[in-house]
């Protein structure tokens, strides 16, 4: 079965790079908005019979769900096989439960919606917090990709004498695997309770580790205040400027400049959301997971 692929506005750079490895057309697509505000869309090359791939990271997804939507009915009304969406950033996985009373379980609802006009989706490290599997949530086939290799191979051939760092004890199974992966040391910060409101953050072994460069590792970066406050803690402590890696380049506000302001010395991420900090490609996995999860459907 062919492959065409079609990228949503602001994803041409990964489906290009996709395109190539998957040994795949790119599709053209007229998609607009009309004066009143609404989505017009049109698809300009032959779908009939072959498999189509919307490739749309959703990252401020309110306005990239409709055109999605109707991209993949206009396709299947054309005559296509299949429609399998790549979404490497998968927005409204926070609210998966009711926090207050009144509140939807908002996760669901969404995951019911992209169930409703997909037949697969391709993701990458979704923010499963109380989801044991993304099958809960997406009834149909699924594939999570985890970033650590590929982080874990980045720092292995651009940081000199790397040492990872956890900024708490929920970071640490997260934060060891890539240092095992990287044949690098980790340690986590310890914090020390005073009492209410004073709490001391120690670094652990700090001597030994003086002339290492520290490397930061968080799967999103979105308002960059836990990372901040590690900067600081390891500049206290006397530690070389960090190496901050995040896989979703979220940046809220000015975050990617507090970053460098509290004295990082390099910010990097993933290319899931399109950003300039994007120095780690995982089109390679994503293509190569995508194939597979094709024969599946």
């Amino acid at each position: 079965m062919k492959t065409i692929l079609f990228s949503l506005p602001g994803n041409q750079e990964l489906t290009e790079l996709l395109a190539k490895k998957m040994n795949a057309e790119i599709g053209k697509t007229q998609l607009r908005k009309f004066p009143d505000g609404e989505s017009y869309t049109r698809i300009v090359s032959d779908v009939k019979g072959k498999c189509v791939v919307m490739v749309c990271t959703l990252h401020e997804p309110d306005e990239k769900l409709l055109p999605l939507y109707f991209l993949s009915h206009t396709a299947k009304s054309l005559g296509a096989m299949c429609t399998c969406l790549v979404a490497p950033y998968l927005a409204y996985m926070r609210q998966d439960k009711v926090f207050k009373d009144g509140e939807g379980v908002t996760s669901a609802y969404f995951g019911k919606l992209i169930s409703g006009f997909a037949d697969s989706i391709t993701t990458i490290d979704p923010h499963l917090h109380r989801i044991s599997s993304l099958g809960k949530v997406y009834q149909i086939p699924n594939k999570v990709i985890h970033a650590a290799n590929d982080i874990s191979k980045w720092i292995k051939e651009n940081v000199h004498n790397p040492v990872l760092i956890g900024p708490d004890s929920e970071s640490e199974q997260w934060v060891s695997e890539v240092a095992k992966n990287a044949g690098a040391p980790f340690i986590v910060l310890q914090k020390i309770r005073h009492g209410d409101r004073d709490v001391e953050v120690s670094v652990p072994d700090v001597d030994k580790y003086k002339e290492a460069t520290p490397v930061l590792v968080d799967d999103i970066i979105s308002t960059a205040r836990t990372m901040i406050e590690t900067v600081e803690h390891l500049k206290k402590a006397g530690m070389k400027p960090p190496i901050c890696i995040g896989i979703h380049a979220v940046f809220s506000g000015n975050a990617y400049q507090d970053l460098y302001d509290a004295g990082a010395d390099d910010v990097i991420t993933c290319n899931t959301i399109p950003h300039l900090s994007n120095k780690i490609d995982l089109s390679d996995i994503i293509a190569k997971e995508v194939k597979e999860l094709m024969h599946h459907i």
